[in-house]
């Protein structure tokens, strides 16, 4: 619990940071840094269509943010999430206009049990790879993304193409329900916070999840106590690959109400960008994927009321980038420095329970010693 309030204190201080920089940026070119942040927030906040947006945009870095925070916890850096987001779309499109022989609930039900096991599937071809091959899975799910955006354009501009100007497909036959109009927000958002609090429940409530975080941690370990490491692997790509299934089925069912081409990019990249900021933080990460989402949705008005371009919101997200690099960097050299002075300590032939002793002032004498004894 101590490790989540630090990593969450952690957090507000660098948009804190992050924030005066933007600032400082925001008075070199002449405009009130007060002023822009005032309409930055009142863009994403003020009113029934700035609110819903924000609130649509949020749904799905929310669900890539937390896919890629389940494969972390396994030791895996899925960079595949926007693949998924668009297989799971897409599957999700076919059966909501194809299975017309369904009631609308089991409908619902099937678009999404369908994009899970597809996605499900998808993410198993880089961990199997991985898991017995050693194969990266960076490589194999960035060159995987290419093949799934290749894939969805090609269904929708020939077997699954609706006949419009821009590749689509049909509208499908079941909808979620829209609120706060005339934005996209829907009832997706309930799904989207209820699957986190699955996932957190799974990963520190269950066995399951403790596997998870145990191959993410020692593998090998792991193995030496009768736990596959590999299967573990395998299972936590598999999940993080339904999650992003379920993000790519709201967008579909929810905001578009057909498979739009293309209508994912930067969907897992931006929320890959939320949980790396927090180092993979499962319970900073729905923190972090919203403040991007802030960001964003209230560009756009900051920019139409003030001077300052919303590529500014493009910097400060940079800058979230470089202090968390940096942070990590100086964790490197203080374990590295760390190494070094045990090595130092056992060429000179004192033991790590000596230099314990010595630290806590006992000068690495025995407690008879100490006292004016002898032993």
């Amino acid at each position: 619990m101590k490790s989540v309030k630090d990593g969450i204190v952690r957090i507000l201080l660098t948009m804190v940071l992050a924030l005066l920089i933007g600032a400082v940026l925001i008075l070199a070119i002449g405009e009130n840094p007060i002023s822009a942040y005032r309409a930055l927030l009142k863009g994403a906040f003020v009113g029934k269509l700035s609110l819903g947006t924000t609130l649509a945009s949020f749904t799905p870095l929310l669900l890539t943010s937390m896919a890629f925070v389940v494969a972390a916890q396994a030791g895996a850096f899925n960079v595949g999430v926007e693949g998924e987001v668009f297989l799971g779309g897409i599957t999700a499109a076919y059966i909501g206009y194809q299975w017309d022989f369904l009631p609308a609930p089991l409908l619902m039900i099937a678009c999404f049990a369908g994009a899970m096991v597809v996605t499900a599937l998808w993410a198993f071809i880089p961990a199997w790879l991985k898991a017995y091959y050693n194969v990266s899975e960076v490589c194999t799910t960035i060159l995987m993304n290419s093949v799934a955006l290749y894939i969805t354009s090609y269904l929708v501009s020939g077997p699954m193409s609706a006949g419009s100007a821009n590749p689509q497909s049909p509208p499908v036959l079941v909808k979620l329900k829209q609120f706060m109009r005339p934005s996209s927000v829907n009832v997706g958002i309930f799904l989207a916070i209820a699957v986190v609090l699955l996932v957190i429940f799974m990963l520190y409530r269950t066995s399951m999840g403790y596997k998870f975080r145990l191959v993410g941690t020692n593998p090998a370990f792991a193995d030496f106590t009768g736990i596959n490491s590999k299967h573990v692997f395998i299972k936590a790509m598999m999940v993080s690959g339904m999650i992003g299934g379920i993000a790519g089925t709201i967008e579909v069912l929810g905001v578009y109400g057909y498979f739009l081409n293309n209508f994912a990019t930067g969907l897992g990249s931006n929320g890959m960008l939320a949980a790396l900021i927090v180092k993979s933080n499962v319970v900073a990460t729905p923190f972090m994927a919203f403040f991007l989402a802030v960001l964003k949705s209230g560009a756009m008005g900051m920019q139409q009321a003030t001077g300052v371009p919303k590529g500014l919101v493009d910097t400060i997200t940079a800058v979230f980038i470089i202090i968390a690099t940096m942070e990590t960097l100086f964790d490197f050299l203080k374990r590295r420095k760390s190494d070094e002075t045990k090595i130092e300590l056992k060429d000179f032939g004192v033991s790590a329970s000596s230099a314990n002793s010595a630290a806590a002032g006992t000068d690495g004498k025995r407690p008879a010693d100490q006292k004016g004894g002898k032993s």
